[in-house]
């Protein structure tokens, strides 16, 4: 008797809560089945312990394959099957595994200000909060996160001063070393994967309201402090849009005002660029977003007693902003009449947006592709400030 494992199309198969989507096939000799078939009149205890026998020699590495598909939160719930299972994040053939695969839609980040070291995280696809504490997260002062990129998020505090960095899922946590500018007046924060450097690793690049620039790189664990910017970028930036930006294509947008447009920087070739855009008509509360290389903008209009949430692309011909969606009225409604705010959660894709009217904070994700407009649980506890970042069990800060 042999044993042959078949495997259903794993590349473009879903896994959820289960692994029904494993087929087992057992071939056998004719004589053998012959012999099944007279066992099938004993009890089951025989059935019993030909499951434990085919079990016994499945491969380590299809579990590990396996599970690697399924969602994050359904894979910290396997972790409780076994100790072998509840060892598979330290495992390098299952963190390989994992990092082949890029959960399709972003989780969202949030925190108080008043317990830096404990957040929540959204999931949208199960459209279930998860709560976390961040144990060696500093309490004594007001941290914020501004930035994510490849599952790890970046938090800064102490007035812009220190900056750490830390993957939620694993409670793996950096600080970095001291900035080298004194300029603590960050008015944007970028943190983009080092997909050129064979060790991998991240960047952060900080830009400062006076125009100065500095960039860390995590491979060496140090910060560059780079010339400031042309004298075709007017200075100084705003502090009224800071920490937004976006990344696409290769190159970084920051949303400015005063006079209102965007700056660009191309990463490679380390150019900036200035485009003066008017901001859209009765528009406030404005955040850049991207989806698929496409920038866009997103934002509140008032008309009258009436605010609502509109959606805009930035037309590359004309440089003026077309509105492409807006927010259903029947989600406006409760705020007619009150003075509404509007804070954006992530920047690419999907976002979560924070309307505020008082005691009240409504939560709704936008799905910029397929325009879908989703009220969003409550949360057990307030927000103040968060962002989006794709879960990952194998970035390390």
């Amino acid at each position: 008797m042999y044993y042959e494992w078949c495997f259903g199309n794993l590349e473009n198969s879903v896994f959820e809560n289960n692994c029904e989507n494993v087929i087992m096939k057992v071939t056998n000799s004719k004589k053998t089945k012959k012999k099944q078939k007279l066992k099938q009149t004993e009890n089951s205890g025989s059935n019993e312990s030909l499951n434990e026998e085919i079990w016994r020699h499945f491969p380590e590495e299809l579990y590990e394959n396996v599970i690697a598909r399924l969602p994050i939160a359904t894979i910290f719930r396997f972790r409780s099957v076994c100790q072998n299972w509840n060892s598979l994040l330290t495992s390098n053939t299952f963190t390989r595994q994992c990092a082949r695969f890029i959960p399709p839609q972003p989780w969202f980040y949030i925190m108080t200000h008043e317990k830096a070291n404990a957040g929540a995280m959204y999931d949208p696809v199960s459209t279930k909060w998860y709560y976390l504490f961040i144990p060696k997260m500093p309490t004594e002062r007001i941290i914020s996160p501004v930035a994510s990129a490849g599952g790890l998020l970046c938090f800064h505090g102490n007035g812009g001063r220190s900056f750490f960095v830390c993957n939620p899922l694993t409670n793996t946590f950096k600080k970095l070393p001291d900035r080298l500018s004194s300029i603590w007046s960050i008015v944007a924060v970028e943190m983009i994967l080092n997909k050129k450097s064979n060790t991998g690793g991240y960047q952060i690049m900080l830009v400062a309201s006076n125009g100065e620039y500095e960039v860390y790189d995590s491979v060496i664990n140090k910060w560059t402090l780079v010339e400031s910017l042309p004298d075709c970028i007017k200075l100084p930036l705003s502090w009224k849009l800071r920490f937004n930006t976006v990344a696409a294509n290769g190159l970084i947008y920051l949303l400015r005002s005063d006079p209102y447009g965007i700056v660009s920087f191309d990463m490679e070739s380390k150019v900036w660029k200035q485009y003066l855009v008017p901001p859209p008509p009765l528009s406030r509360d404005l955040a850049l977003v991207e989806c698929g290389g496409r920038i866009m903008l997103v934002g509140l209009v008032t008309n009258s007693a009436a605010s609502s949430v509109s959606v805009w692309e930035l037309q590359k011909m004309t440089l003026l902003w077309k509105e492409v969606d807006r927010m259903p009225n029947v989600m406006s409604l409760e705020f007619y009449g009150k003075h509404v705010s509007l804070c954006c959660l992530g920047n690419s894709g999907l976002v979560m947006l924070s309307l505020i009217s008082g005691t009240i904070n409504r939560l709704i994700t936008y799905d910029i592709l397929k325009k879908e407009w989703l009220k969003v649980p409550d949360c057990a506890m307030g927000i103040a400030i968060g962002t989006a970042f794709h879960p990952s069990l194998t970035a390390i800060a």
